[in-house]
């Protein structure tokens, strides 16, 4: 049994195939926030960052000792020589005499410290030419400041380094547009940003993000089958919704809705009124629950549980024990969730007198069973419902009186289907799973926790119980094995013969109905 429960280390093992499926399938939330970034970093650039420009003027080194006479015998070392001057122009260029000067003769209002700021030097791919860039927000401003320096750095070269000279290559002219920010680089780096945030927080909410969406998932928790995957009826039928998880409340509070002010929403969801892959689906799991029990006893006693309230067992045990109940088989469906029971409100019959009553000796075996209220098919299974809330029902469910009142319905029925309490909430399941012959887990697409998930199993693994394999309860189209695309060809090949058989056989129900 421990075999079939992976480790913890296995399940915490990164998944590439399901980051990038979450990748993929948020594609167009990448795709929003990455244009948002785009449109942001645009208006940023408009709004908050200052245009700049810049003005420039190049000058040539000049060595004199080099003379036009001896220009076929300059070697190397005098190429060299000449391109070490540009770096001590670029020194004369940034002391604070030269500056000042140039601020003098531009006019302008600045400091030593702002101009040489605003100065960049270098040489132009290393040659004997240097440029000299000046950046400011004005643009007449730069290329004042960039003529001063064209006037004042030759004569200060002159006057301190002898047989030396700069001359103009280039004089500066106002810039006609700004140097600075470019649009297009902000644009295509706000992209960058809003999709390096988003696929990043996807990828952080996944790889923190437990929740079973597939049947891969299930899998990596633990290797018993998945039986059957049952698809949400309400995305495949216009009835309403009987069994709802309320967003509003707590993950593991399901809300049920009276079945005597929902009579049609019920229908859709419990006995031959589902839709038809969910009927499929629960006769799929029928069939190879009849497998699992081979050449066994002849009543089997299945328990149906969970690891959180709000995955769907109870309607799970309800529709299991209707579909064996068509098999001409006797069925008799047990609440054994005495905490929170919802079988009597789900089937629209009375709660007492139930299990709990029966077993605290408040009522006799005399009205303990009943029919299971779907009206098409009254007598299709029998209940026992949970009854009065006890205040004890682990007590209860593992007492010798329990044990006494299986050991007595196997005599009389086929199929004994126990709705247990979830198992990652009470402990009161595992005190009736011995008396079962197996135990199904509902795990419910998008809800369950897979650490959740392979703690009950390992819960139940302890108590040395059987698990016969999950039912994939309310998956979409994606959760399923084949996806959507053995939904699509599922319901173009089978769903006409459905349609036939409710037209053909609904107005008799519905007559019959009128007539009782």
């Amino acid at each position: 049994m421990d075999e079939q429960i992976k480790s913890n280390d296995e399940l915490s093992e990164v998944d590439f195939k399901r980051l990038l499926d979450a990748l993929l399938s948020r594609a167009w939330t990448v795709v929003i926030a990455s244009v948002l970034g785009a449109v942001i970093m645009i208006a940023v650039t408009f709004f908050f960052i200052t245009p700049q420009y810049k003005a420039s003027a190049m000058f040539y080194v000049n060595n004199n000792a080099i003379s036009v006479n001896t220009a076929l015998s300059i070697d190397s070392g005098d190429i060299s020589a000449s391109k070490s001057l540009v770096n001590t122009y670029i020194v004369i260029l940034n002391t604070r005499e030269t500056l000042s000067d140039v601020i003098d003769y531009a006019g302008v209002k600045r400091t030593y410290s702002e101009i040489k700021d605003m100065i960049e030097s270098s040489a132009v791919n290393e040659t004997e030419v240097f440029r000299v860039v000046v950046t400011s927000e004005d643009p007449v401003e730069a290329e004042r400041i960039a003529s001063s320096i064209a006037y004042i750095l030759p004569k200060r070269i002159s006057s301190i380094v002898e047989g030396t000279s700069a001359k103009i290559v280039d004089t500066a002219v106002v810039p006609s547009g700004p140097s600075s920010p470019s649009y297009t680089v902000n644009t295509l780096m706000g992209f960058l940003i809003g999709f390096v945030l988003s696929a990043g927080l996807i990828v952080l909410l996944e790889l923190f993000d437990t929740t079973v969406r597939t049947e891969e998932d299930i899998s990596q928790v633990c290797k018993h089958p998945i039986l059957a995957s049952v698809p949400d009826m309400n995305a495949h039928t216009k009835g309403g919704s009987y069994y709802t998880y309320n967003p509003k409340s707590s993950k593991k509070k399901y809300a049920v809705q009276s079945a005597a002010q929902n009579t049609e929403k019920q229908t859709t969801l419990i006995g031959g009124h589902i839709s038809f892959a969910a009927s499929e689906a629960y006769k799929l799991l029928r069939t190879k629950l009849q497998f699992s029990f081979a050449d066994e006893n002849n009543c089997h006693v299945i328990g149906v549980s969970s690891a959180l309230s709000g995955e769907g067992k109870s309607l799970s045990a309800i529709n299991l024990a209707y579909s064996l109940s068509q098999l001409d088989k006797k069925v008799i469906l047990i609440d054994c969730d005495m905490r929170r029971p919802t079988m009597a409100e789900k089937l629209g019959i009375q709660s007492r007198p139930g299990l709990s009553d029966f077993l605290t000796g408040q009522s006799t075996t005399e009205g303990l069973i009943r029919f299971c209220g779907i009206k098409s098919d009254e007598e299709a299974f029998h209940v026992i419902t949970a009854g009065e809330n006890p205040p004890n029902p682990i007590e209860l469910l593992s007492s010798n009186r329990m044990a006494g009142v299986l050991k007595g319905l196997r005599k009389k029925y086929d199929y004994i289907i126990l709705d247990l309490p979830p198992v990652g909430e009470v402990s009161d399941a595992l005190a009736v799973a011995k008396e079962t012959d197996g135990i199904l887990l509902v795990v419910r697409q998008n809800y369950c926790d897979r650490g959740e998930l392979g703690e009950t199993a390992r819960q139940f693994a302890f108590i040395n119980s059987r698990i016969l394999g999950v039912v994939f309860n309310c998956t979409s189209e994606h959760g399923g094995k084949y996806g959507k695309r053995y939904y699509r060809r599922y319901y173009k090949g089978y769903s006409r013969y459905y349609r036939s058989y409710r037209k053909q056989y609904a107005p008799a129900k519905q007559d019959a109905g009128k007539a009782q």
